[in-house]
């Protein structure tokens, strides 16, 4: 079907850069999965609403649309790897930022530390996607970036797993039956101890961070094609403006973005729902991880047979099935297919980038890649939708029934949704762009 198999997905001329790149794709998957059980944590801890927790990814994800336009800017004026070398710092900084927070024991001091934390990884994603893309033949650029999104479900599973057995299992306030009952003394004695316990992998985290910027600063690492005689800004962007494919792949981006926050952060709440404790929830999530995992390194070889807009659909619709069954199948069996929703959109972020980002110039691609990374801020606002349908009834999760469902089960709902814009996405790009070089 294609001559993209006889072309190599990465030269032996630009490997050892390329792995290096990849190492950030699983950085910023660790700060991702370390990231979702604190929604959890910091509800109990702080006895917050589902929908004041949710401030946590509303902190997290809202850091990218912030900074990503920004970092994009930097980067038509400078290297890739000033630009990486700008987010390890900001990454490094948020983390370390931690430290006083647990100190204050204020909740916006630790949203905080995460917004900062996430202006690090928008410089990370805006600047590593682009420049995985570019390393090597445009022929094999979506599989080239499906391959460096590979080490993505890495970092996602050591940041589970550092979540679940350094934090969710340390968490005193996790084994009370009743924590709002202690009397004050006794709440400020185990909010104490857990905040503590929440601060400690963030800050080892920053200091890790701070050993790999060294890394990246000892490290040649190949230069921009296209430096002097850039198009100003708003050129660019008229362009961008008027590249449907383009556009439309933003939206999806936002609703993938959005659909895979809310499936991973509320998996805990659904897991409340049929009465399992936070530790156990983890285990599903970490086997989401795993299957996210697997997906990806399948999704990554059938792009060497199929299109990438038909693959996409294809993913897509299969995860509306999953999504379905979340909703309206009662049971481990519901939770059973929210944990398998992770194989489908184990390719979509990538995927999508790659379509949307398709036959640009360098230059429209750094300018391309910032509208890519904002639409990360879907992970911010979604969430905090869902958040606000499981309220519906109360704080708990299953105060209320909508549609002959809990509250829960129906707020997965909005991740449905986006997964038929998405599968619409897939198809339109399938039949409007690759059917014409078929």
């Amino acid at each position: 079907m294609n001559n993209t198999e006889k072309i190599p997905i990465v030269s032996k001329k630009v490997l050892v850069p390329f792995i290096l790149v990849t190492t950030l794709f699983a950085l910023w998957g660790f700060a991702n999965a370390v990231t979702d059980p604190m929604v959890q944590a910091f509800k109990k801890v702080l006895e917050l609403s589902n929908s004041q927790a949710a401030w946590v990814q509303m902190a997290f994800y809202g850091g990218y649309f912030c900074m990503a336009l920004p970092a994009a800017m930097f980067m038509r004026k400078y290297s890739y790897k000033v630009g990486i070398l700008i987010g390890l710092g900001l990454y490094a900084l948020g983390a370390l930022l931690f430290y006083p927070a647990a100190i204050t024991e204020q909740f916006w001091f630790f949203c905080l530390g995460l917004y900062i934390l996430t202006f690090g990884l928008a410089f990370l994603e805006t600047a590593a996607n682009p420049y995985a893309l570019a390393m090597g033949a445009k022929e094999t650029a979506t599989q080239r970036l499906n391959l460096a999104q590979a080490f993505n479900p890495v970092g996602l599973i050591a940041g589970l797993f550092v979540a679940q057995q350094f934090v969710l299992k340390n968490l005193k306030s996790d084994d009370i039956a009743d924590f709002s009952a202690l009397d004050e003394a006794s709440k400020i004695l185990v909010k104490t101890s857990d905040l503590l316990v929440i601060r400690n992998p963030y800050v080892i985290l920053g200091l890790v961070l701070i050993g790999i910027f060294t890394l990246f600063v000892a490290s040649k690492m190949p230069q921009s094609k296209d430096e002097g005689g850039m198009p100003s800004i708003g050129d660019t962007f008229a362009v961008l403006a008027k590249n449907k494919k383009y556009v439309l792949g933003v939206l999806a981006q936002i609703l993938y973005v959005g659909a895979q926050i809310m499936c991973w952060t509320y998996i805990y709440q659904y897991a409340e729902g049929l009465g399992m404790d936070s530790v156990t929830a983890g285990y599903y999530q970490m086997a989401a991880f795993v299957i996210f995992t697997i997906g990806r390194a399948v999704g990554t070889y059938l792009l060497r047979f199929m299109s990438a807009g038909k693959l996409l659909m294809s993913f897509a619709l299969l995860a509306m099935v999953f999504t379905v069954g979340t909703i309206w199948v009662q049971g481990m069996t519901g939770l059973y297919s929210l944990v398998g929703i992770s194989f489908c959109m184990s390719l979509m972020f990538p995927t999508i980038y790659g379509i949307a980002l398709g036959g640009l110039t360098e230059e429209q691609s750094k300018v391309g890649s910032a509208g890519l990374i904002m639409a990360i801020v879907g992970g911010a606002l979604m969430p905090k939708l869902q958040g606000i349908i499981i309220d519906a009834g109360g704080n708990g999760v299953s105060d209320t029934t909508i549609a002959g469902v809990s509250e829960v089960n129906f707020s997965f709902i909005l991740p449905l949704l986006c997964f038929v814009y998405i599968a619409w996405y897939g198809f339109s790009v399938y039949k409007k762009y690759e059917t014409k070089i078929a």
